[in-house]
């Protein structure tokens, strides 16, 4: 019990911190107000406001001292906030004995504003210390940002192909374990925001088995009873969603590594269907610039589905709309397979992304009855021309994507016959120098992009270099 009672005077410094800040304050305004009016009277309430701010901002001290060594929080930061507080103690001391002995009458405002600053820069300093050093100026970065509310995660195009901590494991750590396991405090002595800090865990030793979840007690601790005193992370902070622990666990089963990617590791169901989630969540829809006025009766759900499971992200192309973008970023079946399951949903096929896939001209015959797809991405991949020519079908196509193709002018061409086309991207393809001005006639007003960009010569691209003079 004797050894506990040094922590919890320590923990009445957040309590007793305010007091001075108050006290001073009131005792600042006082004094300068007392200067304005020349109301002496009030001389004597000023003395006993600044004994008092002195005495608590001398307790304040003392016990943020103790506080400071049960090791919970960044040294440097730590230190400077302390110096400052000893600093706004020993000015509160002695502003209340020049005043007392009404000394140094006309200095006596100058200390008080430098008093004022003490008190402002100890204050964000504590706040650094306890909310982040960034507590201050995120709502400025960020307005109406919240980081325990949602998990910023870049976008993960190729789940398969992200680092597993990294990309997936880290941006969690951060938004709900860094405020007091981070760089600025470290409760229980354990840093999370660095992999070495990490698995050499806190004062009560190792948090993290690998290979062993369960015996892991940053586990543990995350699958307590919210109500327990050391459940992570605590009751008033946002909690991590069943997905997070999941994946957490499952990263520490197979080994805690930091560099490895996802498909290096075996993906149970549960785990693949997470990762996929995962995957769609982050991937940026970006808008079409045309699309369809008439409404549409939303997809059939098992052939949704069905495409998912195998990898395909299937995401509405807007808000509160039914008509769908489909990206073959990770097939798990063969391509002329998956190509047959969007059959039943063409009436709400707008986009469709298939860019580096084994795709072939036969299976262009399929999509080509998807008619209302505005969107196609078909860059290197195994097309010619003769698969370009079943594409006429598309009369409502704006943007193809045709990069790293073999297709030449003769295959793009055939497709003059779509006028609402505006957007045909033909860099790395088979088209020749001379067939150029050919297309730009064929198809009026759309970009035919050749992806052979130069860049201006400007005079300020030179530099001139003289050798130095000769002395004498």
């Amino acid at each position: 019990m004797f050894l506990s009672i040094p922590e919890f005077i320590g923990h009445l410094h957040p309590v007793l911190v305010h007091v001075p800040i108050g006290i001073l304050l009131l005792g600042c305004l006082f004094l300068w107000q007392s200067r304005k009016d020349k109301t002496e009277h009030l001389q004597p309430v000023i003395n006993v406001i600044l004994f008092w701010g002195m005495v608590s901002a001398f307790l304040s001290c003392i016990t943020g001292y103790i506080l400071s060594t049960t090791g919970d929080y960044e040294e440097g930061l730590v230190e400077f906030h302390q110096w400052m507080g000893i600093a706004v103690a020993a000015i509160s001391a002695f502003v209340y004995y020049i005043n007392k002995k009404n000394i140094l009458y006309r200095w006596q405002t100058m200390f008080t504003v430098m008093l004022l600053l003490l008190i402002i820069v100890t204050g964000h300093l504590g706040g650094s210390l306890t909310h982040g050093s960034d507590y201050l100026t995120k709502p400025l970065l960020d307005p109406g940002a919240d980081p325990d509310v949602a998990v910023k995660r870049k976008p993960i195009p190729n789940v398969q192909e992200a680092a597993v901590y990294s990309d997936l494991l880290e941006p969690v750590f951060k938004a709900k374990c860094y405020t007091c396991h981070g760089r600025s405090k470290q409760k229980g002595k354990l840093r999370l925001d660095q992999p070495d800090l990490m698995m050499k865990g806190g004062k009560d030793g190792k948090v993290i088995i690998p290979g062993n979840p369960k015996e892991s007690e940053l586990v543990k601790r995350i699958l307590l009873p919210k109500e327990a005193d050391h459940h992570m992370a605590p009751r008033e902070k946002a909690q991590l969603t069943e997905q997070e622990i999941s994946l957490i666990g499952w990263w520490i089963e197979n080994g805690a590594d930091f560099t490895r990617k996802v498909k290096d590791l075996p993906q149970p169901d549960k785990i693949k269907s997470q990762l996929l989630d995962l995957q769609k969540a982050t991937i940026e829809v970006k808008p079409l610039p045309e699309l369809p006025t008439q409404p549409v009766e939303k997809a059939d759900q098992q052939s949704v589905a069905a495409l998912t499971n195998a990898g395909v992200v299937v995401l509405p192309i807007s808000q509160n709309s039914n008509y769908l973008e489909a990206n073959f970023i990770n097939p798990q079946m063969p391509l002329d397979s998956l190509i047959h399951l969007l059959a039943p949903l063409k009436p709400q096929l707008v986009s469709l992304k298939l860019s580096g896939l084994p795709l072939t001209d036969q299976m262009l015959s399929s999509i080509a009855n998807c008619t209302q797809i505005r969107r196609l991405e078909l860059d290197h991949t195994n097309i010619t021309d003769q698969g370009l020519q079943s594409l006429q079908s598309l009369d409502q196509l704006y943007s193809l994507n045709l990069v790293g193709t073999r297709v030449t002018a003769t295959g793009v061409l055939s497709l003059k016959s779509l006028k609402k086309l505006k957007s045909v991207y033909l860099f790395q393809t088979g088209i020749k120098g001379s067939d150029w001005q050919i297309l730009k006639r064929a198809f009026p007003g759309a970009l035919i992009d050749s992806g052979g960009y130069t860049v201006p010569f400007l005079p300020t691209d030179t530099m001139i270099v003289r050798p130095p003079k000769r002395k004498g």
